[in-house]
């Protein structure tokens, strides 16, 4: 289902521009078991994915109301966005009512300062109240850890690193400081479903103001095997007013939360393929594993942070 928005301003799309849209649109989704979707998303009640991650039991999180999947649908007059608020909302009640804690496998490749990053995998740890964040390294950087919770020590993040840095000990950082955002796109107080959630809704309410903007949804993706609803969103001319070419968000269909976000700017020539500016994944999620202060205490639990 493809929603545009044209009311009083024209849009300027030449057809060259679409098919180049549409090509890669097509091929991204069929090759997306590789590109995509790394590692296999998994769910809380998927035995295989708790076995994997954790010994400890997770709980499910309260099952919708309806059995439909997101209604997409466009209301007269409404800017094709405005479904895709809806259905962001949705997901920001459901974490709110019902999730307030989740492990996960987290991956994200950044492009900073111009330059694409590689692929970093991280099993990550997040709480609702207070707003906590623990992060141990797979790769690269393996072994690093970092733990940060909202309130506490200063609002700093904790960081040991790994390898011969690891004896420089425990060491106190600014989340937004240099040295805590270098290589990074985001600091570490964004970290978080819940968050990506809040980010798009300020950038797609923002989006609402103006034209030029193709919604298409597809109820029916699958990324390595789970079942998701796909939604792109795509601005064919540059403007300064949008944050990006292509957007695309994957909803889990079981979980009704978004697992998967990917952004590509303008292509630099006409045709040719859009580059990834950032993308993150949220696999082998576990909700409601019963988190305490302990587990995001970097001086006194003694699973974490060993020197």
């Amino acid at each position: 289902m493809t929603q545009t928005h044209n009311p009083s301003r024209p849009m300027f799309v030449a057809r060259s521009a679409a098919a180049a849209i549409a090509v890669f649109v097509a091929g991204s989704i069929a090759c997306g078991q590789s590109n995509l979707s790394e590692p296999v998303y998994r769910v809380a009640n998927d035995t295989a994915a708790a076995e994997q991650t954790t010994a400890t039991a997770s709980v499910p999180i309260t099952a919708p109301a309806s059995d439909a999947l997101f209604d997409f649908t466009q209301q007269p007059n409404e800017h094709p966005l405005a479904p895709v608020l809806r259905a962001l909302t949705t997901s920001q009640e459901i974490i709110d009512q019902n999730i307030r804690d989740y492990s996960c496998t987290f991956v994200k490749r950044e492009r900073v300062d111009g330059e694409l990053g590689e692929f970093q995998h991280i099993l990550l740890r997040v709480a609702h109240q207070p707003f906590s964040v623990y992060m141990s390294f797979l790769r690269p950087y393996a072994g690093r850890e970092v733990v940060y919770v909202a309130g506490q020590n200063d609002n700093k993040m904790v960081v040991l690193e790994a390898g011969f840095k690891r004896y420089l000990g425990k060491l106190s950082l600014d989340p937004q400081g240099t040295v805590a955002m270098n290589g990074q796109k985001h600091p570490i107080t964004d970290v978080g479903i819940r968050n990506l959630i809040g980010k798009l809704i300020k950038i797609w309410e923002a989006e609402t103001q103006f034209a030029e903007c193709e919604v298409t949804t597809n109820a029916d993706t699958k990324i390595n095997g789970r079942s998701t609803t796909m939604v792109q969103i795509v601005h064919p001319v540059p403007r300064q007013n949008f944050r990006a070419h292509i957007q695309r968000l994957f909803f889990d269909n079981e979980l009704r939360i978004p697992i998967h976000y990917d952004v590509y700017l303008w292509p630099a020539q006409p045709g040719s393929e859009p580059p990834l500016d950032e993308s993150y994944t949220y696999s082998n999620l576990k909700i409601n594993n019963g988190f305490t202060a302990r587990d995001f205490d970097a001086y006194n639990n003694p699973e974490i942070f060993k020197q």
